[in-house]
């Protein structure tokens, strides 16, 4: 089966069950293909009977441990679920979100079953909903949970809008009072922290469309406009405004984004900037 485009995938999740059908499509294909992996295929996809409960199977699953099992995150889960049911579209415009920017990911099942980026960027929303619900004991042992099984370090009060692509996770932390907009993509390697012990709000604001490159560092409470660009290796300090290009340690603005979503584009090249750019004697 071809790889769906990015106009097809909207039209998929604004028809809702009509991407799950989709995704029971693939997943037969490839039993067809491979039949040793029979239980992958069935036990998490071709036996649920919608795509959030294989969403919350599959990741109740790699978070269940000794201390609190699978079964008993599951249930948090879906209560989760039935107080906040707009759940369920995060979870599929999340999944679109990495068939359309990320060149190895194929099929919409792809992230649902393998990637743990897509597993912690779900786990957080379990987390951030027992926050709300003033659970956070429970909350903060999903946030362990994560670290530990997904190498993303996420608070549960942290707030993530739809659509967002975390490429790979590992190494990524983010902070009790940073915000990150719909159709954001983020690299591994990436910190959305603070500047030390000062509190209150005190974590980036991340709005709709940036590109952050792996391994940049945002720290403090500060503003990364709408369809920013944050280049890879980053220290951003100080506010961006939109549509800008950043690079550097310190960063500064070295350009002007031309694309009017960055995220999709997912373009990390820092082309057609001149060289004294880079230039950072004061």
């Amino acid at each position: 089966m071809e790889p769906r485009q990015p106009d097809e995938l909207s039209a998929l999740c604004a028809r809702g069950d009509a991407m799950w059908a989709h995704m029971r499509q693939e997943a037969e294909d490839a039993l067809r293909l491979d039949p040793a992996l029979a239980p992958l295929f069935i036990g998490e996809l071709l036996n649920r009977h919608s795509l959030e409960e294989a969403v919350i199977h599959r990741v109740s699953g790699r978070l269940g441990a000794s201390a609190l099992d699978a079964a008993a995150i599951a249930d948090a889960f879906l209560a989760a679920l039935e107080g906040e049911p707009e759940l369920g579209e995060a979870f599929r415009l999340d999944a679109a979100a990495y068939v359309e920017r990320d060149p190895a990911c194929r099929r919409l099942i792809e992230p649902l079953l393998y990637f743990k980026g897509y597993h912690a960027i779900q786990a957080s929303r379990l987390a951030h909903a027992l926050w709300r619900a003033g659970k956070r004991d429970f909350a903060f042992y999903i946030q362990s949970r994560t670290s530990d099984a997904l190498a993303a370090d996420i608070h549960p009060a942290a707030r993530f809008g739809k659509g967002v692509f975390l490429d790979h996770a590992t190494g990524f932390v983010v902070g009790e009072t940073a915000v990150v907009e719909d159709e954001v993509s983020i690299l591994h390697g990436v910190t959305l922290g603070g500047t030390g012990k000062v509190a209150g709000d005190r974590h980036p604001k991340v709005r709709r469309g940036v590109m952050i490159g792996a391994d940049a560092k945002i720290l403090g409470n500060i503003e990364i406009g709408a369809c920013s660009r944050i280049s890879a290796g980053s220290v951003v300090l100080h506010p961006v405004p939109p549509n800008s290009i950043v690079a550097g340690a310190p960063a500064k603005v070295v350009g002007v984004e031309p694309r009017a979503l960055p995220a999709r584009d997912m373009d990390q090249l820092l082309r057609g900037l001149a060289y004294d750019s880079f230039d950072y004697v004061i």
